[in-house]
């Protein structure tokens, strides 16, 4: 959710047998075909949302999973930048992005978003959109917000397809530092040359800042936490700390250490900020294309014959 990335250019509940929380099943059993291409015509309907999208290297099938990235708090799919391009290169996987309603180019929603607003698309809107793309397998790969709504599905949504868990700058509660921040990002807007920047990813910037910035900024929001998703992850997770991020510190990821009980790997770019892959791409994309096939492999010695 950090400004400066618009200028890169460049007692617990029961649980099924995979390790997730029974409480909200996923809306399966509809799959939707769409064309899978990096410029499609046409735009995926879910949540009641007309949404953007975009698809890069080979399309869902049952030998591999496809990446699922879900996009920081102001950004976009275009705002992903070639990093999708080369996660398809470097991994051989596919990868599935798309612009939340509110974002982008995509259907426009109601202001104020609630203060839950992170936990009610994870709930409501990851998985229809899933269905909807015609995902099979999956590891959910997601940044700063987005990072925050995939471990809350993971936590909370008895999804099958959800095979790992790829966090960069997740949030599970807020941080004095991370809140001043945001509120410098407001200054911006109203003062500076933010609202502009912002226009150019964002048919609609006002709605795009507001809708991120007036949540986080509400008094109530000061004690929002949503760490005990983590109790309840069953997948391999890769989480990733910029240790000069403006907007969360190291504390997230020690939430993540406390209370996971599956396969945890870490990664910290010392000199980096909120924007690990853009600002340390080299170092995130061998993480990520290590722990995508250290995970393959596993599941498929899982599965082999005697």
């Amino acid at each position: 959710m950090e400004v400066s990335t618009l200028d890169q250019h460049r007692g617990r509940t029961a649980q099924n047998g995979h390790g997730q929380n029974p409480a909200v099943p996923a809306a399966r059993g509809r799959s939707v075909s769409i064309a899978w291409s990096e410029n499609p015509d046409g735009r995926l309907k879910a949540g009641g949302k007309s949404l953007e999208y975009a698809c890069y290297g080979p399309p869902p099938g049952p030998d591999a999973p496809t990446l699922v990235l879900l996009h920081e708090g102001l950004g976009s799919a275009a705002l992903w930048r070639d990093f999708p391009v080369r996660l398809a290169a470097e991994t051989g996987l596919g990868v599935f992005v798309w612009s939340r309603a509110g974002y982008g180019n995509s259907e426009a929603v109601t202001l104020p978003r609630p203060p839950d607003y992170m936990t009610r698309e994870a709930v409501e809107t990851l998985g229809p959109v899933m269905d909807a793309a015609g995902l099979r397998d999956v590891i959910l790969l997601g940044h700063s917000d987005g990072a925050t709504i995939a471990a809350i599905y993971a936590g909370s949504v008895s999804d099958m397809r959800v095979r790992g868990l790829i966090l960069m700058a997740p949030h599970f509660f807020t941080e004095p530092q991370g809140l001043e921040a945001i509120r410098g990002a407001g200054e911006a807007f109203r003062t500076g040359d933010l609202r502009a920047r912002l226009a150019r990813w964002h048919s609609d910037a006002e709605m795009a800042f507001n809708g991120w910035h007036d949540a986080w900024t509400d008094p109530g929001f000061a004690t929002w936490n949503v760490a005990d998703c983590i109790d309840h992850w069953r997948v391999p997770v890769l989480a990733i700390q910029g240790g000069q991020d403006p907007y969360g510190s190291r504390a997230q990821i020690d939430e993540i250490e406390t209370r996971i009980y599956s396969p945890l790997e870490t990664l910290i770019p010392a000199n980096c900020g909120h924007a690990p892959h853009l600002e340390a791409p080299d170092a995130v994309l061998a993480a990520v294309r290590d722990f995508t096939d250290r995970l393959i492999r596993l599941e498929k010695a899982d599965v082999a014959p005697a």
